[in-house]
C-alpha cells in the first residue's frame, strides 16, 4: 500500500458544475481523494444519482460511470503521508463509507465558499469541505479553514505535487495499462 493520496480535480459536463466554474471563474469546479493512483477508490461528495443534483451525499466515485463524460479535464496531484496518517486517512474514509447516510451535501455551501462566510452544517460538506476536513484530519496544513475552502484553494498546497494535467479517461486508461508515468508531470 501507498502512503500517497491524491486529490483529483476536474470539471464534469453537469450544470451545477457549469454554473460553478462561471460564477467562480476557476479553472476546476470539483475535488475528489483517492487512495491510489489508479483512482479505483476515489471519494468525494457529490450527486448520487448521474440526472440529478440532489439528493448527494459522500460517494465513492466511479471515473467509468456518474457525471464523469467523456471529456474530463483534470489534474490530479500527489500528496504523501507519514504511516500514521495513512493509517488515520483510511479510518476517516471507512467511518463515512459506514456512516454515509447521516451526510448530506452542503448546498448552503456553494453560496457560503464565495462570499467567505464560516458557516458549518453538522454532517453537510461540498466536495472541497469534505477533502480539506480530510486533509485536515491528518495535520496537513490548510490555507484557509476547512469550510472555506473551493477546489481552487486545495489545488495550491504546499505539500502537493501536480503529476497530471490533461483528459481524465485518458489518464485511467494509460495508468492501468502502463502507471502513466509518461505523461507524469516532472
Amino acid at each position: 500500500m501507498s502512503n500517497s493520496i491524491y486529490l483529483v480535480f476536474s470539471n464534469t459536463s453537469t450544470y451545477v458544475a457549469k454554473m460553478i466554474r462561471i460564477l467562480s471563474r476557476k479553472s476546476f469546479s470539483h475535488v475528489s481523494i483517492a487512495s491510489s493512483l489508479d483512482l479505483e477508490e476515489m471519494y468525494s461528495f457529490c450527486r448520487n444519482y448521474r440526472r440529478t443534483p440532489l439528493p448527494a451525499t459522500f460517494n465513492q466515485e466511479h471515473i467509468t460511470s456518474g457525471s464523469f463524460g467523456k471529456y474530463i479535464p483534470c489534474e490530479i496531484y500527489r500528496i504523501d503521508l507519514s504511516d500514521r496518517q495513512r493509517e488515520e486517512y483510511e479510518k476517516i474514509i471507512d467511518y463515512f463509507s459506514k456512516h454515509r447516510c447521516e451526510y448530506g451535501y452542503n448546498v448552503l455551501g456553494l453560496c457560503t465558499i464565495p462570499l467567505k462566510k464560516n458557516i458549518r452544517r453538522k454532517n453537510k460538506y461540498v466536495c472541497s469541505q469534505f477533502v480539506a476536513h480530510v486533509l485536515d484530519s491528518l495535520d496537513i496544513e490548510l490555507e484557509k479553514d476547512v469550510f472555506l475552502n473551493a477546489p481552487e484553494d486545495l489545488r495550491h498546497l504546499n505539500c502537493a505535487q501536480l503529476i497530471y494535467r490533461g483528459e481524465l479517461h485518458e489518464f485511467v486508461n494509460k495508468s492501468s495499462k502502463q502507471h502513466c508515468w509518461d505523461s507524469v508531470i516532472a
